[in-house]
């Protein structure tokens, strides 16, 4: 598939593609043929890619710049080739006790996860439109279930669910594929990320914090530091992307793994009984 003519195939374009979910999709999909636009914000990622394929387009995108994501825009416009997909797979993850959560945090996590992904469809939305394409967002199962010091993480994702439901049935008219990712723990930088973003916070937090939310703090960084090593490989995401890309009818929502499956069944639970087996799970 490598050889494959693009002209053919069409172009897609993938958010936060510098490392982890988003690199394993943006390879997958230059591999596969598609000439691949890859959202990057430094200057050292995009000669990486540029070099891993010759199929690879780095882009310069923070998807919360207006001025960046009518730039994509452009960009793919002017390949002149149909544009198959958009992929939102950036986002970051925001953990600490909400009670001392600074205010700029919790906004910065619904800006990046819920907002902007949204955002960025609407630019590309002609193109997608006029090719019949398929937009495709990164969720996660967190969206389905709170846990104790990601209730932002989990909160942007629900709402992201909860657009990309409305947004799926508002396109549906116009052949326009809607598409949402849940899984659970992926071997992928975003929780290292995390923890250190959450260091930085949390010396703006007062001396009480930790002696109220120590426990449940060191049980998060603990359970974090278990799902980068266990958690389902990236390339698996990216494979069920191609697969929901070239599908002629792609499934409103793709739960990937056996983990993101039994924390579906959690959520279903009684409160009582899914806050236990979540405290249990995280062992509090």
């Amino acid at each position: 598939m490598e050889t494959e003519d693009v002209a053919q195939r069409g172009a897609v374009l993938v958010t936060g593609a510098s490392s982890g979910i988003g690199y394993e999709i943006a390879l997958r999909l230059a591999r596969a043929g598609y000439l691949t636009f890859a959202g990057v914000r430094k200057e050292s990622d995009r000669q990486r890619l540029a070099d891993a394929h010759s199929n690879l387009r780095p882009l310069s995108l923070d998807i919360t710049i207006a001025a960046d994501r009518e730039h994509a825009a452009q960009s793919v416009l002017q390949s002149g080739l149909p544009l198959r997909a958009l992929v939102n797979n950036a986002g970051v993850a925001v953990a600490g006790p909400l009670e001392y959560l600074p205010a700029d945090r919790l906004t910065e996590q619904f800006e990046i996860n819920t907002f902007a992904p949204i955002l960025l469809t609407q630019s590309l939305l002609a193109q997608l439109r006029a090719s019949h394409g398929r937009a495709l967002f990164i969720g996660s199962i967190a969206g389905r279930i709170g846990l104790p010091m990601v209730g932002p993480y989990s909160a942007s994702k629900a709402a992201l669910a909860s657009l990309v439901d409305s947004l799926r049935q508002e396109l549906a008219p116009h052949g326009v594929a809607v598409s949402l990712f849940e899984f659970a723990a992926v071997k992928t930088p975003i929780w290292a990320k995390g923890r250190e973003r959450g260091q930085e916070s949390a010396a703006q937090y007062p001396p009480e914090t930790f002696e109220r939310y120590g426990k449940q703090i060191a049980a998060l960084v603990a359970q974090s530091e278990r799902e980068e090593e266990h958690g389902l490989e990236p390339a698996l995401i990216a494979q069920a992307i191609e697969r929901a890309i070239e599908e002629p009818n792609p499934r409103a929502r793709y739960v990937i793994g056996a983990q993101a499956r039994i924390q579906a069944l959690v959520a279903l639970l009684p409160m009582r009984l899914r806050d236990r087996l979540i405290a249990r799970a995280m062992r509090l």
